[in-house]
Formats: C-alpha cells, structure tokens, sequence
C-alpha cells in the first residue's frame, strides 16, 4: 500500500505567539516549530499499516526550506521519504492545489492527513483535496481499518460515532483516537541517524493562485485585574456581577 501523509509545520503548543508591526502574519523570532499534532497521528497510523500490510509512507509539507527540520523528523519517526513542494502555504486552496497535483500523478492507494492544523484552525485542505479529486473522504476519523483495499473508517459525528466504509483511493483526516497519545512515536538514535539519508526531494510549485489574504491579527485582551471581594460583603458582590459582570 503507497501511502500519503501530509504534515504541516506549525509552532509547538507552548510558544508565545507574537504578531509583526504591520499584524499581517507571525513573528517567528523565537519559535520552536513541531510537527501539526493531529498529523501526528495521522503518521503514526501510517506507519501501523505499512508495517501490517507493507508497503511504503511518504510525507509531504507545502513550505519553503525552514520547513525541513519538520520533514526530518517524521522520516526519523519512520517514513521512507519525505517531498517539500515548495511554496508559501498561504491559504488553504493554495495548498490542497499544490497536494493534488501530486497526489495524482504518483498515484496514491491512500492519503492521511490531521484534520486541521493547529496554527490556523481552518479545516479546509483535506475536504479540498478530496473534492478537487473526487475521491472518498472521512474526517474526524478516530478508528481506522483496511483490509482488501476497503476501508472501515470511524468518525466523530454530534453526538456520537459513525461507521464507514470506502473503497480505496481516498483521503482521510484523523485525531486522537486514530491512535492514542501514547502510541506516538519518539524519534531514536538510531531514527535520526538513518533519517540523514533518507530521500527529501523538493519539487517546484505549480500554481501561484491565491484565494484568501489575511488583513490582520489581533491577540486576544488581556485579562482584566481580580476583584476581590469579602465573603460577608454579599451586597457587594451581587452588585458586580449584576452592573459590572453582567452575570445576573
């Protein structure tokens, strides 16, 4: 089975997000970048099949080099080779335009990806790409088995959890519960030696189109000094949160 994880180049969880003068995009002094958490998982899924049913993983990020370290480390968690498609992820067409085009010229049995990134939030690569090529999609998937080139996918619904099933090629956006955070994958020595010799292989990109700008950013304001009030002042605390909280 030839498969397909997409991995985005996101700022770990921990880092203190700043925004350039002008608000239009990150300030990336300082931040240490990680692989996209919910691909992650879609990775080490990957993996859990190639070493079940054989077969081969390739990982893909749409990024300039910077973006390289990222891809190392996936192949140090065990993917064969890894491709950077090289353009500036601006909007989320923009990407799923560049993923397409190889998708379908190298012919992939399978592509895994996280269902959103964690920098942006958008949600809106995997369902394009499955659009754009007209092939089966399940998002939130949590649950994930192939047997006979058919999937059986669970996926998060509200209220509860929905069964699939889909007939290879198709492109599947996982979470937690596509594998459990313990069943994640921790580069080894031994990893990141052979992963210095791995393939990664940049190809150019393929389309300049660009259908969303951002405008600005904004952080959130901050938060406002605690009041503090006596425990036998009811009055008064009935009064902030009527007038100044607006609570009651």
């Amino acid at each position: 089975m030839k498969i397909l994880v997409c991995i985005s180049h996101v700022p770990d969880t921990t880092s203190k997000i700043q925004f350039t003068s002008d608000g239009k995009s990150l300030d990336t002094t300082g931040i240490q970048f990680v692989i996209n958490p919910y691909d992650e998982f879609a990775l080490t899924r990957a993996l859990w099949f190639k070493e079940k049913e054989g077969g081969s993983v390739t990982v893909v990020n749409v990024g300039k080099a910077n973006t390289e370290p990222t891809l190392r480390k996936a192949l140090a968690i065990g993917a064969d080779d890894a491709i950077r498609i090289d353009a500036e992820p601006t909007d989320g067409f923009a990407v799923a335009s560049e993923l397409i085009s190889l998708i379908a010229t190298e012919k992939y049995d399978l592509v895994i990806m996280g269902r959103e990134s964690i920098d942006y939030n958008g949600t809106q690569v995997p369902g394009m790409v499955a659009a754009l090529l007209d092939w089966p999609f399940v998002n939130a998937c949590v649950g994930m088995e192939v047997e006979g080139g058919v999937a059986t996918c669970i996926r998060e619904i509200d209220g509860g959890k929905e069964t699939v099933k889909a007939s290879l090629p198709m492109i599947v956006a996982g979470q937690k519960g596509l594998v459990e955070e313990k069943d994640l994958r921790i580069p080894n020595m031994r990893g990141i030696m052979t992963a210095r010799t791995k393939p990664l292989k940049v190809i150019p990109s393929i389309s300049n189109e660009v259908a969303t700008e951002a405008i600005k950013f904004e952080r959130p304001a901050g938060k406002q000094a605690c009041k503090m009030v006596s425990s036998d002042d009811v009055k008064a605390l009935v009064d902030l949160l009527h007038n100044e909280a607006k609570a009651i």
